[in-house]
């Protein structure tokens, strides 16, 4: 189920400017005959040169694709993101979701969804209008280094939240969450499939009953996969699968076993 977010300083781009001025008539007559017997005897010399390609190719050079995220700088860039999300992208409070090992490629996609406009959320377009592409992949690979925190599961809703996430639904074409994000719910970067593992139940279901009431983040076929599978949910099945999605985490690891032969 692809949930998530939550966002920062667009480059400047240059503007030529072509001046063009006009000789007076007065003084300068003679000055000009020659040139209009040249420009008769030579109409090619009348045809204005064409604009060079430095001023045009300003505005694209500005806007030259972003390099892979730098997780350093992204560190500086994501710090006002610290606030809600948590500096190491571990939130407290369960209304903001965990950021920490999401995935570049989809925290990029969500900011730029936010700065568009096409995902609303008044908070998060203040954050994400201020940022270049660049700032967008830097900190998402910071947050993208980091580890999410594990949740606890309620434990009468496990059961449920279990089979939807591991099996889905075939009598009401509810498909398995873990065919999308992944058996661990770690996600799937490439196609822009969020990481769910450890995120807040809360925020989960706030996202689940959005999309279940017709919200969507934009009108492209991949933004209406959520909505479509949201509105097959009811309640019992949002508060479950969410549920069963926040205790979804690696299991503890006894150091003194990892260390044995």
């Amino acid at each position: 189920m692809g949930f998530r977010f939550a966002g920062f300083r667009p480059a400047a781009l240059g503007y030529a400017a072509v001046l063009i001025f006009a000789l007076s008539a007065s003084g300068v007559a003679a000055q000009s005959a020659p040139a209009k017997a040249t420009t008769a005897a030579n109409p090619a010399a009348a045809t204005p040169a064409a604009p060079t390609t430095t001023a045009a190719a300003a505005p694209a050079a500005a806007e030259a694709a972003a390099k892979p995220g730098d997780a350093t700088a992204g560190q500086a860039k994501a710090a006002a993101c610290g606030a809600c999300h948590g500096m190491d992208g571990n939130s407290t409070d369960p209304q903001y979701p965990k950021l920490a090992g999401q995935s570049e490629q989809y925290i990029v996609r969500q900011l730029e969804n936010f700065k568009s406009g096409k995902r609303q959320n008044p908070i998060m377009l203040g954050m994400a209008t201020p940022l270049s592409e660049q700032d967008m992949h830097d900190v998402g690979a910071y947050f993208a280094s980091k580890t999410a925190l594990p949740g606890v599961a309620d434990q009468a809703l496990v059961e449920h939240g279990q089979q939807l996430f591991r099996e889905g639904d075939v009598t009401r074409g509810i498909p398995a969450c873990m065919a999308c994000h992944s058996a661990d719910g770690r996600g799937n970067p490439g196609a822009e499939y969020p990481q769910l593992e450890s995120q807040h139940a809360q925020y989960i279901e706030a996202q689940l009953k959005a999309w279940h009431d017709g919200n969507a983040w934009g009108t492209d076929a991949h933004s209406q996969i959520m909505p479509s599978i949201a509105q097959k949910l009811d309640a019992n099945d949002i508060a479950a699968v969410a549920s069963y999605i926040e205790g979804l985490h690696p299991a503890a690891v006894d150091p003194q076993q990892a260390a044995s032969p």
